[in-house]
């Protein structure tokens, strides 16, 4: 650890970084250089064995010798809650030090689960029930915004993913507020709840220039990389007037604007290990940005983009729109179909393939 590095200087403001990965290795830098949380998924469970199979393989046996009876499926899940598990404990001297406030590894519902409020709130109930320290994912689908609420009022600290607009974040924050003040009014504890919204801004970079694209809009192609950025400081605008406790959380890095123009923010910056080296290794001035709008000249442009406007506006879309969103859609597609491959990982510990030499 060097006190010189740029994401030690990061967190030396009221910005908060994670790491987004579960892997020890990975974590174990990111605490390093000052991450107080850590985020996982099934994409990222998948990435973890394939850099870490060897840590993992003696235990996908004994889960599988444990439990005769279970699926493929039941197995993924039980090893991802392990993975979250682990990842829980290395952040738990963080947690105890700041008193819970800080120090949660995030473990996601399934996302085929996106329709289905009820499947949402059961898992996170279960799975905050796995270490003082998780939190739990759920999808801003018009489903995943009443299990927020519900799961807020369970006393779940919840992390909105699959989320990309200032619509999305707003009925994120609206739901934990409710959630909240449920619990609040039946005199149960909100003291120690620390509630994170994410918006992909990366993601929201690809399928904005996606759809220019699709539009035919000659947009200079420099302003595109400005559109989650542009979405996530418009949202932080709203929080400062109104005042929402839930924290806002940027992912999805692309570049590293999606770091240095975010600095200063009272918010948590979710940056991939890839990307952590990045900026520890970039001579970019680590200052307070957070405040700096982006040009308007951009925004202007960018709101020529039908889809940037659904995500720049408040009331862009309506919650019956989320899951309908080319980000949102893109994203899931991904999460489920990362589902899929977990279940092929096992599927080759429990059926090992005889035409295999």
């Amino acid at each position: 650890m060097t006190i010189s590095s740029p994401l030690l200087k990061t967190v030396a403001t009221p910005t908060d970084y994670w790491n987004d990965s579960c892997s020890i290795e990975e974590l174990t830098y990111a605490i390093g250089h000052g991450a107080v949380g850590a985020t996982t998924n099934p994409n990222i469970v998948l990435n973890v064995l394939t850099k870490e199979m060897h840590l993992w393989e003696d235990r996908i046996h004994a889960i599988i010798a444990e439990n005769p009876t279970w699926t493929e499926a039941e197995v993924s899940w039980k090893l991802i809650e392990e993975m979250a598990v682990r990842g829980a404990d290395l952040l738990q001297p963080t947690w105890e030090r700041n008193g819970g406030h800080k120090g949660r590894l995030s473990i996601q519902t399934n996302p085929m689960f996106y329709r289905n409020c009820e499947a949402i709130v059961a898992q996170a109930r279960h799975f905050n029930t796995l270490a003082p320290n998780m939190q739990v994912k759920m999808p801003v689908t018009r489903a995943g915004v009443e299990a927020i609420e519900e799961s807020t009022y369970h006393g779940v600290n919840v992390n909105a993913t699959v989320s990309f607009t200032v619509p999305q974040a707003v009925a994120v924050a609206e739901a934990v507020e409710r959630g909240l003040n449920r619990r609040a009014a039946e005199g149960k504890d909100v003291s120690n709840m620390r509630p994170v919204c994410t918006i992909m801004i990366g993601r929201t970079d690809d399928w904005v220039k996606i759809a220019a694209k699709r539009d035919g809009n000659a947009i200079d192609p420099a302003y595109l990389d400005w559109a989650g950025i542009a979405v996530f400081k418009h949202a932080y605008r709203l929080w400062q007037e109104r005042g929402y406790r839930v924290r806002l959380l940027a992912a999805a890095y692309r570049h590293l604007g999606h770091w240095s123009e975010l600095i200063g923010g009272d918010v948590v910056l979710t940056i991939p290990y890839e990307w952590q080296l990045k900026i520890n290794a970039s001579d970019i001035e680590v200052k307070e940005r957070m405040q700096t709008p982006v040009d308007p000249q951009i925004v202007e442009a960018l709101y020529t983009i039908p889809d940037f406007r659904r995500a720049y506006d408040p009331d862009g879309m309506t919650p019956v729109e989320f899951e309908g969103y080319g980000a949102t859609v893109r994203t899931l597609r991904t999460f489920i179909a990362a589902v899929h491959d977990l279940n092929g990982v096992i599927r080759d510990f429990m059926l090992p393939n005889p035409d295999v030499e």
